[in-house]
């Protein structure tokens, strides 16, 4: 094992300084676990700390749903990264909703890993754009951290919490619902209902405990409808039409709310119609060359 340094870098203690003459503060000098190298841990004014210019916009729906989390939890947990810029200022490649939450609640100043080297800014940039969970793994996630949250294993102050209260933690409502459909089927293929979960499946104003039984509840009626679904598409197959995104055609095909921007249907009456269509749906009519035309247009 490689010895760790006792002496401060000058480079490390020239950005200290830099620190404290821009209004900032310096909360520890310390080498990281994995490779030993220098860091700061620092509180910088909100005003000198900005993103990157390489990196994408804001979405102010997140940014809303942190400031919930950080009044909710009632503190601010999460450092944001920064590298000191050319220009004086501080940029963050990873934080800058949690810097635009901060900001948006009236805070001056932002607690900061700060690095010196400038060049890692584009690696945690990069790092950033890597694949993210597939639809199995997220939903599965979540639905763990659902049972961690009600059962107190994530935070003593959980009992109380209601679903929406939750919402920036779990993205999606309707991954909730799918995780506990993957739970109990490996084969199970979410995929092709995330359009209308998008639309009508949304976060619950109920404590955990009841929306999670609520979740059940859909996740039952959705592994209903998959079956009519499954049953279609054998009845394709041995019409001699097979084809990778032959599930997804047929759930496209009867989906209640198609393309609809602005949705007001609930989510049982939505499975409800589902279903129904799906009970309608006639294989006779299907060509192996709609389905193509259909994927090519999902594609593009």
């Amino acid at each position: 094992m490689a010895e760790q340094k006792t002496t401060i870098p000058q480079e490390i203690q020239e950005l200290a300084r830099i620190v404290e003459s821009d209004g900032g503060q310096v909360l520890a000098i310390y080498q990281e676990p994995y490779a030993n190298a220098w860091q700061l841990f620092v509180m910088l004014p909100m005003e000198k700390v900005k993103p990157t210019p390489y990196q994408r916009d804001l979405s102010d729906n997140h940014v809303e749903r942190l400031m919930d989390v950080i009044r909710t939890v009632g503190r601010f947990l999460d450092p944001i990264v920064a590298i000191r810029a050319p220009n004086g200022e501080y940029w963050t490649p990873n934080g800058n909703h949690r810097r635009a939450a901060l900001e948006a609640l009236g805070k001056k100043m932002i607690p900061a890993i700060l690095l010196p080297e400038a060049e890692v800014a584009f690696q945690i940039l990069a790092l950033n754009t890597e694949k993210a969970h597939n639809l199995k793994e997220k939903s599965l996630e979540v639905i763990r951290m659902y049972r961690g949250l009600i059962e107190g294993t994530v935070s003593e102050s959980t009992p109380e919490l209601r679903e929406v209260d939750v919402a920036f933690h779990f993205e999606e409502a309707y991954y909730a619902t799918l995780g506990l459909i993957y739970e109990r089927s490996k084969s199970f293929s979410g995929g092709p209902y995330t359009s209308l979960l998008k639309k009508v499946d949304r976060f619950l104003d109920l404590p955990l405990r009841e929306a999670y039984e609520v979740r059940e509840q859909r996740s039952q009626r959705l592994e209903e409808v998959d079956k009519l679904v499954i049953d279609i598409v054998r009845r394709l197959k041995e019409k001699g039409i097979a084809h990778p995104f032959v599930k997804h055609y047929v759930v496209s095909q009867c989906n209640p709310v198609g393309r609809a921007r602005k949705v007001t249907m609930e989510y049982d009456e939505a499975i409800d119609k589902l279903a129904q269509n799906l009970r309608e749906f006639n294989v006779e009519k299907v060509r192996i060359e709609d389905i193509a035309r259909v994927a090519a247009a999902t594609e593009l």
